[in-house]
Formats: C-alpha cells, sequence, structure tokens
C-alpha cells in the first residue's frame, strides 16, 4: 500500500510539474506573439504619417483581439493604402503567411488597374518588408481569388464593407460565403467598420460610410458566422455620425477641407464596431 501511494503521489507531482510546465511554454508562447506584434508595430518600415493614426485606430489592441499569431494564413481584404499591410506583412514575415486581397492588375477596369500598380509600387519599395507577400485579386462583384477552401486562418476587414453594399443583398451575399469557403474550421473574420447608431437611418448604399451594427452581424450570420465577440477598442463617443459628406468629413479624409476643420479634427476618427467571428 505505501508504494502504491508514493508511486500515486509522485505521478501526480510529475503530472503536476508537466501541467506547470505546458502552462509556462503556453505562457511563453503567447508572450513571443505579443512581442512580435509591438514589433511589427514599431517596424521602422512604417509609413510615419500611419503612424499617427495609431492613436485612433489601436493595431495591437484590434489585432489581439482578433487573436492574430504571427504562425498564421491570414487575408488582408482590400488593404487599399496598406495601412494595416505595414503591420500585417513583418509580423507574418518569418512564421505565417499574409495574403493581400485588392485591386486586380488584370482588370478591365483603368481605375482598378492604376490601383493595384499603386500598391504594388509600395510593396516593391520595401523588399525587406513585403517581398513575401502574396496578392490575391478582391474585386467584389466580378473576380474574387484569394486562396484554397478551407486553407486561411483569419480574414481581416478595416473599414470596407461600406463599399460593397451596393453590389445587393444576394452578391453580398455570396461575397461573405466565399469568405467562409477560404477559411478553416474555426477560422476568424475580423471586420472593423464605422458605426451608424440604430437610431439612424442606413440606406441600401451605405452612402454616408456609417453602417448599422446589426446588419453587419447579419450579414456575417446569414453566410454561416457566428458572433464570437464584440470590442469597444474603436469606439468614438464623440462622433455623431451625421456629418456634411459623412465620415469622410472626419480624420483623416477631412474632405470639407477648412469648413469645421477644428471640429473634425476634436472629434478624431470615426466611431467603429469591431466584430470578431469564426466559422464553426
Amino acid at each position: 500500500m505505501k508504494r502504491y501511494v508514493l508511486a500515486t503521489l509522485a505521478a501526480t507531482l510529475l503530472m503536476g510539474g508537466l501541467a506547470t510546465s505546458g502552462s509556462a511554454l503556453a505562457t511563453s508562447g503567447s508572450a513571443l506573439a505579443d512581442d512580435a506584434l509591438k514589433a511589427a508595430i514599431a517596424a521602422p518600415t512604417r509609413t510615419p504619417d500611419n503612424v499617427k493614426r495609431d492613436v485612433y485606430r489601436h493595431p495591437y489592441e484590434t489585432l489581439s483581439f482578433f487573436g492574430i499569431k504571427p504562425n498564421m494564413t491570414v487575408v488582408e481584404l482590400a488593404p487599399g493604402g496598406g495601412w494595416y499591410t505595414e503591420i500585417l506583412a513583418p509580423y507574418l514575415r518569418d512564421h505565417g503567411k499574409l495574403i493581400t486581397g485588392g485591386n486586380d492588375l488584370a482588370s478591365p477596369n483603368e481605375g482598378e488597374r492604376r490601383g493595384a500598380e499603386r500598391f504594388m509600387a509600395r510593396l516593391n519599395a520595401k523588399p525587406e518588408a513585403y517581398n513575401k507577400v502574396a496578392i490575391g485579386v478582391f474585386s467584389p462583384g466580378r473576380k474574387i481569388e484569394l486562396a484554397p477552401a478551407n486553407s486561411v486562418d483569419m480574414v481581416l476587414t478595416f473599414r470596407n464593407i461600406h463599399n460593397w453594399i451596393e453590389l445587393g443583398p444576394d452578391k453580398m451575399n455570396d461575397l461573405f460565403k466565399q469568405l467562409y469557403t477560404v477559411l478553416k474550421p474555426g477560422g476568424v473574420l475580423g471586420v472593423e467598420e464605422h458605426r451608424l447608431p440604430a437610431s439612424k437611418t442606413q440606406d441600401d448604399k451605405a452612402s454616408t460610410g456609417y453602417m448599422h451594427e446589426a446588419y453587419v452581424i447579419k450579414l456575417a450570420e446569414s453566410a454561416g458566422f457566428k458572433l464570437a465577440a464584440k470590442s469597444e477598442i474603436n469606439a468614438n463617443p464623440k462622433d455623431t455620425a451625421d456629418h456634411k459628406n459623412g465620415v469622410w468629413a472626419l480624420p483623416p479624409t477631412l474632405t470639407n477641407k477648412d469648413e469645421d476643420r477644428a471640429k473634425y479634427l476634436a472629434i478624431g476618427e470615426s466611431d467603429r464596431m469591431t466584430l470578431k467571428f469564426v466559422k464553426p
């Protein structure tokens, strides 16, 4: 009996030590991922004017909320000028993969081709940061080529959905289903979007740039996603969402130029929803 008790005690201590060690390793891995993200945000390859927007866009908190890790395969939709690309590319460079889904270099639309050329020029200017970025195509309503089915850990979109709404409900549903398809089971769709108060009316083209949070959630859930979490990381209670020329009146666009400029600068960037969806 004594031998059995001693053996059981030894096994318990051993298993406890292994559990503690495993927990420590997990904590260490998480800390390394956090350090890597902080390093990417502090990377010297970032554009100084983009860095100034960190105070409004909270990249560390936002990407941490989505659960990003440096060994993931991540799709960034409609990267535009590459504000988030400047962070994601160095973060995923060594152990993961970044796929940008943007304008099509072979598009029949000249404006889209030029947009694609500008984005490629930005990447080619800093190969030490961007030469491992994979280029996909995201031309809503015409062509979407991102990745094979069930191959992606995370799809991210920042302040973009309002640009696609004019496609109409059927094509929007198809678009979200394509995002659902490329994600692995358990994969994450991370959404940041300008938020319209529920008391205000959203037109069918989201012409102000603002959208109802409930509308965005319904879009994703209709494609099969499950809402995993919401965050107020990018909330701005100063933003009333009723500006002349919509969200573009605010920084960084300031489309109204000198008209009420001080007011819009005092407001800062828009009030935004930050939503995390999961593919079951």
